[in-house]
């Protein structure tokens, strides 16, 4: 069953969220959390039995409990039935070690078994040759959250791959979540502790592509190449993307983009191809989006990417528009010694405009990405 600690960080998030927008007293926030415990425990009374709080809601209404619950990971190699390397965390109740023992810097209980019912599935697709671990700070808070979230490392599209061509990477990456997916309900080792009803998908930059045509839209490519021919200096045209694209087969062959009815949520930060939908590419989309757009973003802009997406999907879009953030500024903060080893990419990757602070945003980025998928499937 699901620990009470899970819940206990719902409302703590919840505070944090709201904290963010208005100023409230003691009073009202011990009102709130309240109100947030209720709400939690009604939402989940299916994946728990009890409620052993932890920490009382007066102590709630000034700090926040130190000792977060445990997360498990599990990692796959592409030997797995969807051929793409996989990082899994999970809400556990093994304990976890007092320093980081991953890659990526994180303590996690390695293999550990999973814990809860009905835990919703958010998967997590990368930005343009990259890997799972540029995701982990996202995948944490969701696992902290009572999420199995899983990582993808794009087997066309990755840091190992980074010259593949466009025209086999737009297809196999959609297709890789929808086989993810897959795998994780049939296949994984915990699949019994995941909800069919509750599945969704991350997605930065070229992630963000993947995770809107999954949930079932289709990319016009020759809008895009209209698009370029007006807009030369659009990144993904300047760089040659897109006619990479229009160049191959599938000029003649328009391919057959892989969905999954089964997403019903979708989180997109600088959403790359924003150009290439138009609002009858998009007739398909059930999902509830949430599209994330840095004002200073000059790789993926918000008026050809995000902005369009919003306008073409139309109807109710969580549309977040982050002031003085770039387009790496959706990425966790980078290790201090990538500066001296990779001078090239700390440039490009790791500093951000005078006065954006990344380690607060992300704690406010990836608290609302939760709260989004919280709202889509529990209604809170």
């Amino acid at each position: 069953m699901l620990s009470s600690q899970i819940l206990l960080n719902s409302a703590v998030r919840f505070t944090r969220v709201l904290s963010d927008e208005i100023v409230v007293g003691s009073e009202q926030v011990f009102r709130l959390l309240h109100l947030l415990v209720h709400r939690t425990i009604r939402s989940h009374t299916n994946r728990m039995n009890r409620l052993n709080a932890s920490c009382s809601l007066l102590v709630l209404a000034t700090t926040v409990c130190s000792s977060a619950h445990a997360v498990g990971f599990s990692h796959l190699e592409p030997a797995n039935e969807t051929s793409v390397e996989l990082g899994i965390w999970y809400p556990t109740e093994a304990p976890v070690p007092a320093e980081p023992n991953t890659p990526f810097g994180q303590a996690l209980s390695i293999d550990a078994e999973p814990v809860g019912e009905d835990l919703p599935l958010i998967i997590l697709s990368h930005g343009n040759g990259s890997r799972m671990e540029r995701l982990s700070s996202t995948a944490l808070a969701l696992s902290e959250a009572g999420y199995v979230a899983v990582g993808i490392t794009h087997s066309d599209d990755n840091f190992k791959n980074k010259d593949a061509n466009p025209s086999e990477w737009i297809v196999s990456r959609p297709q890789e979540v929808v086989s993810s997916i897959d795998f994780m309900l049939k296949s994984w080792s915990g699949a019994e502790h995941i909800s069919r009803e509750r599945i969704g998908v991350f997605g930065f930059s070229a992630g963000g592509y993947t995770a809107v045509v999954a949930a079932g839209g289709e990319p016009n490519f020759d809008r895009a190449a209209k698009h370029c021919d007006m807009e030369p200096t659009e990144f993904l045209c300047k760089i040659g993307t897109v006619s990479k694209i229009t160049n191959s087969s599938l000029s003649s062959i328009p391919p057959d983009f892989p969905s999954d009815s089964r997403i019903k949520a979708i989180s997109v930060a600088a959403p790359g191809f924003g150009f290439a939908f138009d609002p009858k590419a998009l007739d398909e989309i059930s999902a509830r989006v949430q599209i994330w757009s840095g004002s200073l973003d000059e790789r993926v802009p918000h008026a050809s990417n995000g902005m369009l997406l919003a306008d073409s999907l139309g109807g109710e879009i969580d549309l977040e528009i982050v002031e003085g953030a770039g387009h790496f500024a959706f990425l966790p903060p980078c290790r201090p010694g990538l500066e001296l080893a990779n001078p090239r990419i700390w440039e490009m990757a790791c500093i951000d405009a005078p006065g954006f602070d990344r380690v607060a945003f992300h704690s406010a980025f990836n608290a609302r990405i939760v709260a989004f998928f919280d709202k889509v499937f529990f209604g809170y």
